[in-house]
């Protein structure tokens, strides 16, 4: 099991996916920042507040000047601002993994134009199993096919 184990830790997608995950994170603290200390001051400028954080419903009977007030208190509060931080910080991860995704995809793709017409596949009608592009006969099942010119 030990041995197992060991195989299991050292595998090069084990490490891949443990450094994706640091990247992650390191990602993540950057765009909370980002969302937190420059996209959403001047947002909450524009609509006449100081701190989009500080925004939110008083559940409680006594008021309170603010959300620490109301949190030092005790008060049961539904603090939105903090959900609309966290809110554009997921859209601006999306927007940027969607971009890297786009990008690798494009990538892929002019990979594939550069393939040449023997390297290209094409399943057999007969058995499904991927052969040659210019094969008249199914290496699998030994059908006879038109070749794809």
């Amino acid at each position: 099991m030990l041995k197992e184990f060991r195989e299991f830790a050292v595998k090069g997608s084990l490490i891949e996916f443990a450094v994706g995950i640091s990247i992650g994170a390191a990602f993540n603290s950057v765009v909370s920042s980002l969302v937190k200390d420059v996209i959403m001051p001047p947002i909450g400028w524009l609509i006449g507040r100081t701190d989009f954080a500080s925004l939110y419903v008083n559940l409680g009977f006594q008021k309170y000047n603010s959300l620490q007030a109301a949190q030092a208190a005790g008060a049961p509060t539904v603090n939105y601002g903090s959900f609309l931080n966290e809110l554009v910080a997921l859209l601006l991860v999306v927007w940027v993994i969607f971009f890297i995704v786009k990008f690798i995809n494009r990538l892929r793709r002019e990979k594939e134009k550069g393939d040449t017409p023997d390297s290209i596949t094409r399943p057999c009608p007969y058995c499904t199993n991927e052969i040659a592009q210019k094969a008249t006969r199914c290496p699998y099942c030994t059908a006879e096919i038109e070749a794809n010119l």
